[in-house]
């Protein structure tokens, strides 16, 4: 896989660290690369600024140092590092347990004292020997130890719990698409991290409750994806990691798509799979793989059950009927005229007369972005957004209601009030509101 993928991601955050190496890299690939090559320390993590392209790999995580925020640089954690569980035997396990099973504190692996050891860091370069944490350098069996500093107990051996959802693959074990509709039981973020309770407010205040999100199964502390991100998650009981993804294979078997409903429009044409590639107005439809003339985030890798095949209308984002970005440079989308599954004629001429609407799926806003309708709910610091038609945990003014045309649906990051760009009231109780991660649009078509 992409050498990203063993790392954990976190904008907007940078850490202090003693031992560091800078670096110029052109982007967060290159920056990676350099910390597994990296030989003047152990490289756990990586921070990578936008702006200078500069590269720092770092000795230390986010759990070992002290982080604050800073908008321009991104944090990259080996995965590794994080796991506070561990798969198998735990060889691989790289986690911060420094007691055995009993409470006994753990002897550093550098030192000599109580017991002289006969693994060291010095002959065991790989196997992760660091400090006094509990390690399995040598296969053992029973899993994870230590030497202790308990002079009458030479070793003995650490409780590790077991990582959960690594491998299942059973029906609610697995996600489709990008789990939208997942309804496991799996309750630990990808690093090992245990999942809050939905019904919960501690240690993380939120917005994503049954009441207002009723269709998304918020139950226990389950891992779920309730506002359409790239793949389940859940709050978690960490009070410095606030939320994570989850670790949910994907389905072996696709679900089976009704060909015969999905050639026509039954209520908002999000089953819609037919090869209608013209808008209501008679413009051409764009490639979704393309980025010109319209730059957009709908990308068919990352969305792969929105049927984003060739240029056909489509409606990935719950419009109201299918849509597609057009080959005309000053008509960024439109609607499609999709017959009604058993409609007429008459009726399908009727909605070339709606009004042409400013997209769902932007990844960029133009001017001040008070015409910005993306589905983007991220914050520039990495929060997520509270819904619009939620008062907890901020209560504020700026309802659907009182601002009829700013499209203040889900938590999507808006402008309703002419600020400098979009922005959100935050999930956070100590943050009330922030600006969205959202760029301005490079619109390099002619007007």
């Amino acid at each position: 896989g992409d050498i990203l993928d063993y790392y954990l991601r976190t904008d907007g955050v940078w850490i202090l660290t003693r031992n560091k190496q800078f670096y110029k890299t052109n982007n967060e690939r290159e920056c990676a690369e350099k910390c597994e090559a990296e030989r003047n320390f152990n490289c756990r993590a990586f921070l990578f600024t936008r702006k200078k392209l500069q590269c720092l790999t770092l000795a230390e995580n986010a759990k070992m140092t002290v982080t604050f925020n800073s908008t321009d640089a991104v944090l990259y954690e080996k995965k590794i590092y994080l796991l506070q569980c561990k798969k198998g035997i735990g060889k691989d396990y790289r986690g911060t347990e420094a007691r055995t099973w009993r409470g006994i504190p753990c002897q550093k692996w550098a030192e000599k004292k109580p017991h002289n050891p006969n693994y060291t860091p010095e002959k065991h370069p790989n196997a992760g020997l660091d400090e006094n944490y509990c390690r399995n350098p040598d296969g053992d069996e029973n899993g994870p130890w230590c030497y202790t500093t308990d002079p009458a107990t030479r070793f003995d051996y650490c409780n590790i719990p077991e990582c959960e959802g690594q491998v299942t693959q059973t029906a609610e074990g697995c996600m489709q698409c990008n789990g939208e509709d997942y309804h496991g039981e799996v309750s630990r973020t990808e690093s090992g991290l245990e999942c809050q309770r939905w019904d919960a407010q501690e240690p993380h205040m939120h917005g994503y409750t049954l009441k207002h999100f009723p269709e998304k199964d918020l139950k226990m502390n389950y891992c779920r994806n309730p506002d359409g991100e790239l793949r389940p998650w859940c709050f978690t009981t960490s009070p410095t990691k606030r939320w994570e993804y989850c670790n949910i294979p994907h389905c072996t078997t696709h679900p089976q798509v009704s060909g015969l409903g999905s050639q026509c429009l039954s209520q908002k044409g999000e089953d819609y799979r037919g090869r209608i590639a013209i808008t209501e107005s008679g413009n051409a439809c764009q490639r979704w793989n393309t980025q010109f003339p319209h730059r957009h985030g709908w990308i068919p890798d990352r969305y792969p059950c929105k049927g984003l095949d060739e240029n056909y209308c489509r409606n990935p984002d719950g419009e109201k009927k299918p849509w597609c970005y057009t080959i005309n440079s000053s008509v960024r989308w439109e609607y499609c005229a999709i017959p009604h599954c058993g409609g007429t004629e008459q009726g399908i001429a009727g909605m070339s007369n709606m009004p042409v609407e400013i997209p769902l799926s932007e990844e960029c806003y133009r001017g001040k972005g008070q015409s910005y309708r993306g589905t983007n709910s991220i914050t520039v610091s990495g929060k997520k957004c509270q819904a619009w038609n939620s008062m907890f945990p901020h209560r504020h003014e700026k309802t659907p209601d009182r601002f009829p045309n700013a499209d203040l649906r889900g938590n999507y990051c808006r402008n309703p009030d002419g600020d400098n760009s979009p922005w959100c009231f935050t999930t956070d109780p100590s943050v009330t509101w922030e600006y969205c991660n959202l760029k301005r649009c490079d619109d390099q078509t002619q007007e």
